[in-house]
């Protein structure tokens, strides 16, 4: 799927300097991409993947990276 058929977002405290953007795939993944640059890669997550992520976001299993 072409990423500009994709409905993007990024967080609202992401500011003027770009942040991450993600986007669910109609299969039921998500994509991410750089919002600084939209036209460059992307990286898909099947929705297992993406939930784990977001499981170990809201553990604080990363907060030692931030």
């Amino acid at each position: 799927m072409s990423q500009e058929m994709l409905l993007w977002r990024k967080a609202s405290a992401s500011g003027s300097t770009g942040c991450v953007e993600v986007a669910p795939l109609p299969d039921g993944g998500f994509a991410i991409r750089d919002s600084k640059h939209p036209s460059g890669p992307m990286l898909s997550f099947t929705r297992h993947e993406w939930l784990s992520f977001l499981d170990g976001v809201d553990r604080g299993e990363f907060n030692d990276l931030a």
